[in-house]
């Protein structure tokens, strides 16, 4: 499995000139690439690279295989609507191979630049360390508000998924960002909190417009994102060593396309827009293949509804929002954690079950597949 881990490099002043001149050409020189792939409709790296690649190293001084990774990047985005020509930011993200990337030392990293080869510090915590030796293929040289990062690809060994003693549910919300079949809450009322506070901020500053103001909204870009990231992070790992710890696969509702089938009021769209549920999902994913812990996605449908005890399907089952009450068997709990309760008891259902012809009648509602 690959990995991708974000590395700080500490550039000293003139090798942080020399990295910014090389990535400042190298996007210069992609936006001239992408004018001639785009008038002769070339998408073919190949050709493409016949037709610019003596021109590229004349022009922006860019070695040899700096031109074929510039090349190589144009086509990758030329190729996903050919309607249109690609435009490259001059910071874009500019992408090293081992031709002219390597680490010689434990700290620093060696890279090319238009001045030659440079030796830069980096900067790792104990995660990056213990992998480092799994760095295989290319890196992406990053810069982002005056600081340059390395997104190097570790190559991960991933085991095979233990056999599933059960499941633990998991439904995914907003007030409750995930909910386990345990019990478990984890809220959503910091995030929220923050997500107003930084609106707010935002909202001020571009309206009073000064060049404070502009430089203040620089260091405000991407917090709130970040730190939403840090708590899906906290999240998905405390679910996926719960479920490792006692033997168990992880159920995870599949909500493809809620957006779409979704509505709320003009009051709760900031706060349904911001909602990751993708990403905490994605970071579950990848941290119980990582675990060897099995993931099955279920069908979400009514879930919300279902009595976890009798099984029995009511819209009348949610007197609102938090708290479920069944009509038929009385069963109560807060809705969240019924929620996960039903989806832990259709993955078992979907995966443990006998496998029957269609013609003994219709499968049970709730039907998963395994990832």
């Amino acid at each position: 499995m690959k990995q991708t881990l974000t590395v700080k490099l500490v550039p000293d002043p003139e090798q942080h000139l020399s990295l910014l001149r090389t990535l400042e050409a190298f996007n210069d020189a992609c936006n001239w690439i992408a004018g001639i792939a785009f008038a002769r409709q070339c998408a073919n790296k190949i050709d493409l690279q016949k037709l610019v690649y003596y021109d590229v190293r004349r022009r922006f001084g860019l070695s040899a295989q700096m031109t074929i990774r510039a090349i190589s990047k144009v086509v990758e985005a030329y190729k996903r609507d050919r309607a249109i020509r690609p435009t490259f930011r001059p910071h874009g993200a500019m992408t090293y191979d081992e031709r002219v990337l390597s680490f010689p030392t434990v700290d620093r990293v060696s890279l090319l630049t238009l001045d030659g080869r440079v030796l830069v510090p980096i900067r790792f915590g104990g995660y990056f360390e213990a992998r480092r030796d799994r760095v295989r293929g290319q890196a992406d040289l990053l810069y982002r508000d005056g600081t340059f990062y390395l997104a190097v690809t570790v190559d991960s060994p991933e085991p095979v998924p233990d056999e599933a003693d059960g499941f633990l549910g998991v439904d995914l919300g907003i007030v409750n960002l995930a909910t386990d079949s345990d019990g478990t809450a984890y809220s959503g009322k910091d995030v929220e909190r923050n997500r107003r506070i930084y609106a707010h901020r935002r909202r001020n500053l571009q309206r009073k417009g000064t060049h404070s103001a502009r430089r203040k909204l620089r260091t405000l870009r991407g917090r709130q994102a970040r730190y939403q990231r840090n708590v899906n992070h906290i999240i998905s790992k405390a679910v996926v060593q719960k479920a490792k710890g006692t033997g168990r696969g992880v159920a995870l509702e599949n909500l493809g396309g809620i957006r779409s089938r979704t509505t709320v009021k003009r009051k709760q769209r900031a706060r349904h827009a911001n909602w990751t549920f993708s990403q905490l999902r994605s970071f579950i994913e990848y941290k119980a293949r990582l675990a060897g812990v099995r993931v099955v996605a279920v069908d979400p449908r009514n879930s919300s509804r279902e009595c976890a005890r009798c099984g029995h399907i009511d819209k009348a089952n949610r007197p609102n929002q938090a708290t479920f009450s069944c009509v038929l068997c009385k069963h109560a709990a807060l809705a969240d954690h019924n929620a996960a309760r039903v989806l832990a008891a259709r993955a078992r259902a979907a995966v443990m079950r006998p496998m029957v012809p269609e013609a003994a009648g219709p499968s049970r509602q709730g039907q998963a597949q395994a990832l």
